[in-house]
C-alpha cells in the first residue's frame, strides 16, 4: 500500500519522509484528503523524467565497458533456424 501524508505531517516530518522515500519507495501527499503530490526519490524521478539513455546507446556503452569487443556477425545465428520443411 503506498503512504500518504498531509502537507502538514510532511513539513512537520521531511527529513524522516525523506529517507523513507529513498529506501521505501513514493509518498503521496494530500490537501484536505486529496492528492496533491507525489515525493520520489531521485531514481525514480530520473526514470520518469526520461532521462535514460536508448537501448542502442546502452549496448553500445556496456560494449565499451566490457572491455572486449563484443560485435555479433551473422554466422552467430547461422544455426538458430530450424531449416526442415516441417511435417508433411
Amino acid at each position: 500500500m503506498r503512504k500518504r501524508c498531509s502537507i502538514s505531517e510532511a513539513k512537520d516530518h521531511l527529513p524522516p519522509l525523506v529517507h523513507a522515500v529513498a529506501h521505501n519507495g513514493a509518498v503521496e501527499i494530500t490537501r484536505r484528503g486529496r492528492p496533491v503530490a507525489m515525493l520520489v526519490s531521485m531514481g525514480e524521478y530520473e526514470c520518469l523524467h526520461g532521462r535514460r539513455v536508448g537501448f542502442w546507446q546502452a549496448l553500445e556503452a556496456f560494449r565499451r565497458g566490457a572491455g572486449r569487443d563484443m560485435a555479433l556477425g551473422d554466422e552467430v545465428f547461422l544455426d538458430l533456424r530450424d531449416r526442415s520443411t516441417g511435417r508433411h
